[in-house]
């Protein structure tokens, strides 16, 4: 494999934010407009965000629409990853992997430790590839997200990280 030299562009991506909430409107959804503003910021193209209701089957039709787009690569969703009745996302986006990255979900919870303590316990926070489109499935509030894109998700979807980020293997998701 080559490696990107250390002085190489930043290489924007295409991404989708979703807010999954039965509750949340445009005028407060305050989680996915931090991870759309973050992601712009750090200089991401969104190319969509959405609210969608916490309905497992409504989650995999939008995932799987997005999955299908090949001018999205990267999908970031809040909510729904709770352990609540209506907490559905893990549900609806798990069988749609055809990797997981276990490592997210581990790290979140870490560094999500030593905000929150115990109740990071809490969290399903996941992450995955489906069709060579990176899906990361974040907690709802406002603090989950601003942990998850400080922490992980600014650096690994910068491609100047280095050893490695997975801006840089996107393109090698589909190898076989």
């Amino acid at each position: 494999m080559s490696r990107t030299p250390a002085d190489a562009p930043f290489q924007p991506l295409p991404i989708a934010v979703l807010t999954v909430s039965d509750s949340r409107t445009e005028a407060d959804d305050t989680s996915g407009d931090y991870l759309r503003e973050q992601a712009e910021a750090a200089g991401h193209k969104v190319v969509e965000k959405v609210i969608c209701r916490d309905d497992r089957y409504q989650l995999r039709a939008l995932f799987s629409r997005w999955i299908a787009d090949s001018d999205v690569r990267v999908v970031i969703s809040t909510g729904g990853t709770g352990i609540t009745g209506r907490d559905s996302t893990p549900e609806a986006v798990l069988p749609l992997f055809d990797k997981t990255v276990d490592g997210f979900g581990e790290l979140f919870r870490r560094i999500s430790f030593q905000e929150i303590g115990a109740s990071t316990v809490q969290s399903r926070a996941f992450a995955g590839i489906a069709n060579g489109t990176l899906i990361f499935c974040l907690p709802g509030s406002t603090g989950a997200c601003r942990t998850a894109w400080e922490g992980i998700l600014a650096p690994q979807l910068d491609s100047r990280t280095r050893p490695c980020n997975f801006a840089q293997l996107i393109a090698r998701f589909g190898e076989h």
